[in-house]
C-alpha cells in the first residue's frame, strides 16, 4: 500500500487513490476532506510521478492554500525520510528534518499552483494579459494593479455622480457596484446588461460600465471580479494560450466546490477539456478533474456562488450512474469533529431539504450531552443567559478556556447585546468581521505607495499618496494636474513628473510635487532589487509618513505605526514562504487578503461572527443565538422555498461547527432595525430537531427559572408578565390563556382575519409549514408582515 493511503478510512481511501478521469467527493462536515485533498495530491505525485507544476488545486481561502502546502511538505518529507535513511520521521534529528523539508519545498512545493481561483488567475493573467483582445480595444500590461473595493467604489462613485451628473439618491453608487459585479459574474459586457435592466435606467448603468471599464484600463488596474472574467475571455478566444495551459495542468484539484459560481465553473471547464463540452470529453489519459464539496453547506448565494454547478458534476463530468454503482463519485459521511448527538441533530435538520446529494453523517465519537435550548424575555437577556452559560462551563471545566467557546449569529448586529454583556463580565472576547487589516488607512497609504512604484499608470493609488503626508499639495494644483492629463489622454503620473508641467501648473505647490516626484523616482530605481520588506521600511521612512505619527504622539497615531510594522511583518512573512516572491506577488497576495484569511480564533478570547463567518471552522463549545422566525430563517426567505433551503443550510453549518456541545437560544420579543420592540416566535428550525435531543433550560425576568424536559411542538411562551406570576407562586390570567388556546387550535387559511393584542386587526396572507407546526404571516394596518406562531402569539379569530 502507498505510504498516502495509510491511515486513511475506506471512503477517504478510494477518492486519494483515484488515479485519473473525473471525480466528486461529496464530504460530509468534519468528514476529513483537507485531509484526503492533501494525500491525493502526495499520492500523484510521490506514487504516480506526476510532474508538480502539473497540478492546479484551488482552495477557498489563502489561508487553506498555505496550510495545504504546509502538510503536503510534511506528508512528503516524511516518505522521503524514509526512502533516503531508512527510518521515521521522528527519529530524525531536527537539522535532517530541516533540510527534508526545505529539499521538499524547493523540488515540489514552488512548483505547486495551490491557491483561490482569484490568485491563480491573477498569476495566469501576469503571463498573457497582453494577449488578450478586449471587444471596446482597452489594454493591460502585466503591470495592473488589483483595485480592492474601496477603489472600486470610489471610481463608480466619479462616474456617476461627477462624469454622468445622476443624482446618487437614484442611482445609488453601491447599488450600481453590485449591477455591474453580478453582470461580470455572468460573463456580460455592458450592452448584455443594458439588455437586461432596459428602458433609460438599463442605458445609464450600461454606460457606467463602460466607463468603469475604461477608467480601469486607463489606471492598468482590473477588480476581483476581472480576475476571472477575463481569463474566460482570453482562453475563449486564444486557442492558443487555451492549448498552453490545458497542457499544462493535467490534474485540477477544486475544494469547496459547492461554493463555485458560473465564472469559475467555466474556467474549471476551459483548462480541464480544452474548450470541449464536458459531457463530450473523454481525453483523459494521464489527466483528473478532482472536485471536493457538500451542496448541504451551499451558504453563499448572494456572492453569486451557485451549489447546483456542484449537482450537475455527475451530469457534466461524471458517469450519471446511482451512488452505489458510481466510479465518479464517493461519498466522505464519518466525521471526526462532532458528538453523536449533535451529528444527529444536524441530520435530522438538512434532511428536512430536497435540493442535495442524499448522504448522512456518521459520529466516529461518544454520544456526548444533549444540546440545550434557552428561552429568553429579549436579547438583552439572551445575552446574559449565554454569558452565564460561559461562566458556569468555565468554573466547572478547568481545561476549558475562553477561546473555545463561539457565539454564533445571522446578522452582526446580533453582536452588540453579547459584546456588552461579555464587557460587564470582564469576559475577554473578539468580533471577527471587523475591518480587515488590509483596509486600515495607513496600510492602504503604504501599500498605495508601492503600488505606483509598479503600476505608475495607477492614477488612485497616485491621488491618495500625492499629499499623504502633507507636502503643501493643495486640492486646486491636483485639479490642474488632473484636468491637463485628462485633457491630453496620458497618466496623471506623466504629468506629475513632468518639471516643466509641475513648475507651469503647481503654483505654490510646485516645491512639494518636485520632493514627492523625486522620492518616487528613487524608490522606482531600487524597488526591483530589495525585499519586499526592506521597501515598505523604506517607504515608510522616506515618505516621511513615520515620521508624521511620531509628531503627532497620540495613542490613535501610536496604534497606526503598531500597524504598519505589522505590515513589515506580513512583507517579511511573504517572503519566507515566496522565496523568488516579487513585489507585484507580495501586492497580489495583499490585495486577495480575504476576511477568512485573518480570522483571528487562536488567543484565549470568545469568539463572535455571523454564521457565515464560521465555515470552515470549529469550536468545542457553541452558542447559536437570536433563533426566531424572520431573523433566522430571515422574513425575506420565508415566501422563496430555494431560500429558506439556504437558510437551513446556514443553520447545518452553525450546529456543525459544534465538536462537544451546543447551546440554542431564541427572545420572546426583539428590539429590531427602527427601535421598536416586536413579538418573537421560535425559529421553525428548532422544530425539525428531534425533540429526545434537547433539553430545556428557560431563564425569566424575576431572577429564578423554570426548568424542566420539553417537547418543541408544546412550547409555551415564557413572557415578561408570566414570570413574574409564576416567580410569586401565581398563575396567568385565565382570559388570556382561553384566547391562546382558540387561536392554537384554530385551523387558519389566507384570507382569515384576527386581533393582535399589540398590533390590532390584521389579516391573514401566507401560511409556513402544516398542522401544529404551522406559522401565519398576518397583514396589520399601517406596518410590515408579520410572522406568529399561532400557538404563541396574543391572538384570536375575528
Amino acid at each position: 500500500m502507498s505510504a498516502f493511503l495509510a491511515g486513511l478510512n475506506d471512503a477517504q481511501r478510494k477518492a486519494v487513490d483515484h488515479h485519473t478521469g473525473p471525480l466528486l467527493v461529496v464530504a460530509g462536515a468534519g468528514s476529513g476532506k483537507t485531509r484526503a485533498l492533501t494525500h491525493r495530491i502526495a499520492h500523484l505525485i510521490g506514487h504516480h510521478g506526476a510532474d508538480p507544476a502539473h497540478l492546479l488545486a484551488v482552495t477557498f481561502t489563502n489561508k487553506a492554500a498555505r496550510e495545504m502546502k504546509e502538510r503536503l511538505e510534511l506528508l512528503l518529507a516524511q516518505k522521503l525520510a524514509q526512502s533516503q535513511f531508512g527510518q521515521p520521521w521522528s527519529t530524525l534529528p531536527a537539522v535532517e528534518q530541516r533540510q527534508l523539508r526545505s529539499r521538499i519545498y524547493r523540488e515540489v512545493i514552488k512548483e505547486l499552483w495551490i491557491g483561490t481561483f482569484h490568485a491563480l488567475f491573477a498569476r495566469l493573467l501576469r503571463f498573457d494579459i497582453d494577449k488578450f483582445k478586449d471587444p471596446e480595444g482597452l489594454s493591460w500590461t502585466r503591470q495592473f494593479s488589483i483595485y480592492d473595493e474601496n477603489d472600486v467604489q470610489s471610481l463608480i462613485k466619479e462616474i456617476v455622480t461627477q462624469e454622468l451628473q445622476l443624482d446618487p439618491k437614484r442611482f445609488e453608487p453601491k447599488k450600481v457596484r453590485w449591477a455591474i459585479s453580478n453582470a461580470k459574474n455572468q460573463g456580460w459586457m455592458p450592452e448584455q446588461l443594458e439588455a437586461d435592466a432596459g428602458g433609460q435606467r438599463g442605458k445609464l448603468m450600461a454606460e457606467t460600465y463602460r466607463r468603469y471599464r475604461r477608467a480601469l484600463a486607463a489606471n492598468n488596474a482590473l477588480d476581483f471580479d476581472d480576475l476571472l472574467l477575463l481569463p474566460v475571455q482570453l482562453l475563449r478566444q486564444n486557442e492558443q494560450i487555451r492549448n498552453y495551459w490545458h497542457r499544462r495542468f493535467r490534474h485540477v484539484l477544486v475544494d469547496e466546490y459547492q461554493d463555485t459560481n458560473r465564472t469559475q465553473y467555466d474556467l474549471i471547464k476551459l483548462l480541464v477539456t480544452n474548450g470541449r463540452e464536458p459531457s463530450d470529453y473523454d481525453d483523459w489519459d494521464g489527466r483528473s478533474v478532482f472536485v471536493v464539496g457538500d451542496a448541504d453547506q451551499s451558504i453563499y448565494s448572494f456572492r453569486a456562488a451557485d451549489f447546483t454547478i456542484l449537482m450537475g458534476f455527475q451530469d457534466d463530468f461524471g458517469d450519471g450512474a446511482a451512488s452505489e454503482t458510481t466510479a465518479t463519485m464517493v461519498k466522505l459521511e464519518e466525521n471526526y469533529r462532532s458528538t453523536a448527538t449533535i451529528l444527529e441533530a444536524a441530520n435530522a435538520l438538512i434532511a428536512h431539504n430536497s435540493e442535495r446529494i442524499d448522504k448522512v453523517l456518521r459520529p466516529t465519537r461518544g454520544e456526548g450531552e444533549l444540546i440545550s435550548l434557552t428561552r429568553c424575555d429579549d436579547e438583552i437577556a439572551e445575552a446574559e443567559a449565554v454569558v452565564h452559560r460561559m461562566r458556569m462551563l468555565e468554573a466547572a471545566h478547568p481545561d476549558l478556556s475562553w477561546g473555545d467557546m463561539a457565539v454564533l449569529y445571522r446578522t452582526n448586529a446580533q453582536s452588540r447585546a453579547m459584546e456588552e454583556s461579555l464587557v460587564r463580565w470582564g469576559i475577554p472576547y473578539i468580533v471577527v468581521g471587523g475591518l480587515r487589516f488590509y483596509d486600515r488607512r495607513e496600510i492602504k497609504d503604504v501599500l498605495a505607495y508601492l503600488k505606483l512604484l509598479v503600476n505608475p499608470a495607477d492614477t488612485v493609488s497616485l491621488l491618495r499618496v500625492l499629499n499623504t503626508p502633507k507636502r503643501g499639495i493643495g486640492k486646486t494644483t491636483i485639479e490642474r494636474l488632473t484636468d491637463a492629463s485628462n485633457q491630453l489622454g496620458i497618466p496623471l503620473w506623466e504629468v506629475v513628473r513632468d518639471a516643466e508641467a509641475v513648475r507651469s501648473l503647481g503654483g505654490r505647490s510646485a516645491k512639494g510635487l518636485l520632493q514627492f516626484c523625486e522620492l518616487i523616482n528613487g524608490l522606482q530605481a531600487c524597488a526591483q532589487d530589495i525585499a519586499p520588506s526592506e521597501l515598505v521600511q523604506r517607504v515608510m521612512e522616506q515618505s516621511g509618513y513615520v515620521a508624521e505619527l511620531i509628531t503627532e504622539g497620540t495613542d490613535e497615531a501610536e496604534d497606526r505605526r503598531r500597524n504598519l510594522n505589522e505590515l513589515v511583518n506580513a512583507a517579511l512573512q511573504y517572503q519566507e514562504e515566496n522565496e523568488e516572491g516579487s513585489l507585484e506577488d507580495f501586492l497580489a497576495s495583499a490585495a486577495l487578503a480575504s476576511d477568512a484569511d485573518s480570522k483571528d480564533t487562536e488567543q484565549d478570547r470568545v469568539t463572535l461572527m455571523t454564521l457565515h463567518a464560521s465555515k470552515g471552522l470549529e469550536f468545542p463549545v457553541v452558542y447559536l443565538v437570536g433563533m426566531e422566525q424572520g431573523l433566522f430563517p430571515s422574513y425575506r426567505s420565508l415566501e422563496d422555498p430555494s431560500a429558506l433551503e439556504e437558510e437551513r443550510r446556514l443553520c447545518y453549518v452553525g450546529l456543525t461547527r459544534a465538536k462537544e456541545r451546543l447551546f440554542l437560544s431564541h427572545a420572546s420579543e426583539r428590539r429590531l432595525w427602527g427601535g421598536m420592540r416586536e413579538p418573537a416566535v421560535p425559529s421553525v428550525f428548532l422544530s425539525e430537531l428531534p425533540s429526545a435531543l434537547i433539553q430545556g433550560d428557560i431563564p425569566h425576568s424575576g431572577g429564578a427559572s423554570i426548568r424542566r424536559e420539553q417537547r418543541l411542538d408544546r412550547l409555551t411562551r415564557v413572557d415578561r408578565e408570566d414570570s413574574r406570576q409564576v416567580a410569586g407562586g401565581g398563575a396567568a390570567g385565565a382570559p388570556a390563556n382561553a384566547v391562546r388556546r382558540r387561536a392554537a387550535t384554530k385551523t387558519w387559511a389566507v384570507g382569515d382575519r384576527l386581533r393582535h393584542s399589540s398590533f390590532g386587526e390584521g389579516q391573514v396572507t401566507h401560511l409556513f409549514g402544516s398542522g401544529e407546526k404551522v406559522s401565519i404571516a398576518v397583514k396589520f394596518q399601517g406596518m410590515g408582515p408579520k410572522i406568529l406562531d399561532p400557538r404563541l402569539a396574543p391572538i384570536e379569530p375575528v
